[in-house]
């Protein structure tokens, strides 16, 4: 006994001629709308809200970007409007430096990068040059 698997279950049928439910909801929601608006404010003070409506009701029905509804896109904005934001990195201004604490941090950075070697330091810093030497290691092999 062999069953029919039903394919393509993400495609929606078109109920209405070349439209899906939502489509039409969306087309004749938003052509209610304009309708509305023309009633109360009449076609001079309405034009721009009904231009407004007619393209918000033509893209959720029709508008599909990155293959996606529109409708997603909206809700995403939304969201991300609403939700609090977590910032990583935020500079931060620093206090006005006052000129003694400038000099002060000048000579932390000249006594920084200065290097001074004394007599025990100078005698490790050669024995480990002495016993590090990779040239030395790979000549005698």
């Amino acid at each position: 006994m062999q069953f029919k698997v039903p394919q393509f279950l993400e495609i929606e049928d078109k109920i209405f001629g070349p439209f899906t439910f939502k489509e039409f909801v969306y087309l004749a929601g938003g052509a209610g709308l304009c309708f509305i608006i023309y009633k109360l404010l009449g076609l001079t003070l309405g034009a721009i809200p009904i231009l407004a409506v007619a393209g918000l009701s033509i893209a959720l029905a029709r508008y599909r970007p990155n293959n996606k509804p529109f409708i997603e896109m909206i809700e995403a904005g939304f969201g991300y409007l609403i939700q609090s934001k977590l910032y990583i990195w935020k500079r931060r201004k620093n206090k006005v430096n006052t000129k003694e604490q400038e000099r002060e941090n000048a000579e932390r950075i000249i006594n920084r990068d200065t290097v001074r070697l004394g007599g025990n330091k100078l005698r490790d810093l050669a024995w480990s040059l002495d016993v590090l030497d990779l040239n030395k290691q790979g000549r005698n092999k």
